[in-house]
């Protein structure tokens, strides 16, 4: 296929591409921002975020196995408990829709800190893998996200906005708690980030790409 007319380099990708880019150095950097912004904006740009990923090129897989997955267990944990910092008494949130309970009204206990630390896993693999550049891993990647929107992280996104929404116009202050504590008492200083940059994933690429040759 002409790299022109390469579905992974349509509009709607970049633009894609561009908002989950935002979206992953807005939660890393979820510490520096006022509890007030922090809320703001994440409603606006998670709402941007379902947008965009509703309307990804609909592909086909072209290998079995799935790609490389980055993202670990520490860094998962370490965006959780920035968010968990950031929001305190106000992360979590009463889930009253879930598709196994129909007939109940039963709440399900939630949390905006899982939610997005869920969505920046799949988004930030997606973005690691975008960026290597090879037209056949850039086309599974989106194919993977699109999959993986549809049927997990879209409902998560979905559930965090709810919740925003009402944080966000309801007539309660929200006040900034500077005492809170994230209940696994994690450091986020002292953690190790160095592997998350794009630019070590692509290096790691190429080194695997050089061995099979």
């Amino acid at each position: 296929m002409d790299s022109k007319n390469n579905p992974v380099y349509s509009k709607n990708v970049i633009e894609f591409v561009t908002v989950a880019s935002e979206y992953c150095i807005f939660v890393e950097q979820a510490d520096k921002q006022k509890l007030n912004d922090f809320i703001d904006k994440a409603h606006k740009l998670i709402a941007l975020l379902y947008l965009k990923a509703t309307v990804l090129p609909e592909l086909d897989s072209k290998f079995e196995n799935m790609n490389q997955r980055f993202v670990t267990e520490q860094d998962y944990n370490f965006i959780r408990n920035k968010i968990i910092k950031k929001l305190g008494q106000y992360d979590s949130y009463e889930e009253v829709f879930t598709p196994m309970r129909k007939e109940s009204d039963e709440a399900v206990g939630a949390s905006i800190s899982e939610d997005f630390a869920d969505i920046y896993q799949d988004i930030k693999d997606f973005l690691l893998l975008y960026e290597v550049g090879t037209e056949d891993v850039m086309h599974e990647a989106i194919w993977e996200c699109s999959q993986s929107f549809r049927t997990y992280w879209g409902q998560r996104l979905t559930n965090a906005m709810r919740a925003l929404h009402f944080l966000r116009y309801s007539d309660e202050e929200i006040l900034e708690d500077e005492n809170f504590t994230a209940e696994e008492n994690i450091d986020i200083n002292e953690i190790d980030t160095s592997d998350w940059l794009i630019t070590r994933r692509q290096d790691d690429f190429k080194d695997e790409e050089q061995e099979t040759l």
